[in-house]
């Protein structure tokens, strides 16, 4: 494709995604919500199809070396399906926000002031590898009475294809604009630039990959970024704490899956519970194959611990997101430290604290600069479904406009309303 030609393509999925949102913020709830169950059923009616061009994805990434665990998240299996159909069910069964009214007070001059929420308009989404993104960003741009434009990656496009043609399906059959959900048709990277690039027509763009290319979508983007870098995240066990609560949130933060951003990859210890907390944890994480790496005085409490895999840590481990059987391990003098080391090292994304002192849990909700803060359960729990938000687009550690897990309101603004009876301003 030319650059000429990719221009001018980027410029019709714009001025085509602009025309749809107009038509998406007035669109009925009625009609969103049937969509949403008309795409349910599509999905389930079509799992043989989309499997068939799924397999084109799965042969071609095989062929191209992709390692096994990445051609597992392309897999579009029935059971995947079946997710995503009941995610659009189970959002048209939430309420609809759109329109909906809040904070109306009565000024002294007579107006009346509140505030209303609204569409953002146009969002770009651009994400790797796993094909029920595609769903999961239509069915919450419908939803939230968006236009969006998805760009998915070149490994599943024949499956990102597919899936946009069964959402434009449901639009069309419910009476909404095809060209509010539409799909990059394109491989070339240089599309992205394109999309990141169009204020006059993309209000935000949401990133849902790999570092390197949300580092470069924060570069470039000539519009507002939703993102989040990296899932280096904390699990505090405090003194006093419950220690066998203790032993099993950290494993389950750290083990129940070693892959999502929400998975705790630092562990931090106070001293007067290290020495009835470490050994324990330390040897369930060496039943498992986890490597700790730890600073002297956690390895000395770990060294008797039978197969403990152990390694000291460097600088750099504190603010490394593994993604893998591995975790940091620091022993800390308390809660300031340890609020002090999450708010240095961390990326910001989720943290908890393990505690059985109330004010100590309050004063860490209160202080750690995290998306999402935590008491007493594992960080795995930073999800958009757990949230009870039916749905994410994914999780920001931005502070500005959405923060935490991304759902429906993560894609609404509000604006002011006032109301008068001709009231003039003197």
């Amino acid at each position: 494709m030319t650059s000429s030609t990719l221009i001018a393509d980027s410029q019709t999925l714009g001025v085509q995604a602009k025309a749809a949102s107009a038509l998406m913020a007035r669109a009925s709830a009625d009609a969103k919500n049937k969509t949403l169950r008309h795409l349910a059923a599509l999905l389930r009616a079509n799992v043989q199809a989309l499997q068939d061009d799924n397999a084109r994805d799965l042969v071609r990434a095989q062929a191209a070396g992709l390692d096994a665990p990445m051609v597992d998240r392309l897999k579009l299996t029935p059971k995947v399906i079946e997710t995503v159909a009941l995610g659009c069910e189970q959002l048209a069964a939430m309420p609809d926000i759109i329109g909906e009214v809040i904070g109306m007070k009565q000024q002294p001059s007579g107006i009346r002031v509140g505030q209303m929420r609204v569409p953002i308009g146009v969002f770009a989404m651009i994400f790797e590898s796993r094909p029920n993104v595609t769903i999961e960003a239509a069915s919450l741009s419908i939803k939230s009475g968006n236009a969006c434009i998805l760009r998915g990656g070149s490994e599943a496009i024949e499956s990102n294809k597919a899936l946009a043609r069964l959402v434009q399906q449901a639009l069309v059959a419910c009476g909404l604009p095809a060209d509010a959900v539409q799909m990059v048709q394109t491989t070339d990277r240089e599309v992205v630039g394109q999309l990141i690039a169009m204020p006059q027509y993309v209000d935000v763009v949401i990133p849902r990959g790999g570092k390197s290319l949300i580092e470069r979508i924060s570069r470039d983007a000539k519009v507002p970024v939703i993102k989040h870098l990296d899932g280096n995240c904390h699990t505090y066990v405090d003194d006093p704490c419950d220690i066998d609560m203790a032993v099993t949130v950290a494993d389950n933060a750290k083990t129940n899956k070693y892959s999502p951003c929400n998975a705790s990859e630092s562990l931090l210890v106070a001293r007067g519970v290290a020495a009835q907390f470490l050994p324990r944890i330390g040897a369930v994480f060496a039943a498992k194959g986890v490597e700790m790496r730890c600073d002297p005085q956690a390895r000395a409490l770990l060294a008797s611990v039978p197969n403990a895999k152990l390694q000291d840590a460097t600088e750099a481990d504190w603010s490394t997101e593994y993604l893998a059987p591995i975790i940091s391990v620091k022993l800390v003098d308390g809660l300031d430290e340890a609020i002090a080391h999450i708010n240095r090292y961390g990326s910001h994304h989720t943290d908890a604290i393990i505690t059985r002192d109330h004010v100590h849990a309050q004063a860490f909700l209160r202080e750690v600069d995290s998306g999402s803060v935590m008491v007493n359960t594992s960080t795995r729990f930073a999800d958009g479904f757990e949230y009870g938000l039916g749905a994410e687009i994914g999780i920001s550690t931005d502070k500005f406009h959405a923060r935490g897990p991304v759902g429906l309101e993560g894609l609404t603004s509000l604006k002011y309303i006032v109301l008068g009876q001709g009231e003039v301003r003197n």
